[in-house]
């Protein structure tokens, strides 16, 4: 089996929902005003899932390039708000968008 790494285009969108995980700016608008960097530091399975979502969503094409970068963000940053506001996402997620899949291939 071959083993590939993530295009330059894939890592680049995770290295910047990362960043606007940290700085607080990630699903402006619909997150301004709820402060979640604090309950993500007390709670780090509240970070894990936002990630996990992010990652089940992005989606690349066969070049390599994501093609939905945006569309992974809302659906991560929708998460976050229904976690810290308790309003439900609109539409509901589905399973596979909240997968938690195993470390390094488990």
């Amino acid at each position: 089996m071959t083993s590939r790494a993530l295009s330059g285009s894939s890592v680049g969108a995770l290295r910047t929902f990362a960043y606007w995980i940290a700085n607080g700016t990630v699903g402006l608008p619909a997150l301004e005003g709820v402060d979640y960097w604090a309950t993500m530091r007390a709670e780090p399975s509240l970070m894990e899932q936002v990630f996990a979502i992010f990652g089940n969503v992005l989606r690349v094409d066969e070049a390599g390039r994501v093609v939905n970068a945006k569309d992974a963000e809302r659906r991560a940053s929708a998460w976050l708000h229904q976690y810290m506001t308790g309003v439900l996402a609109e539409p509901p997620f589905e399973d596979w968008e909240v997968e938690l899949h195993g470390p390094f291939g488990a």
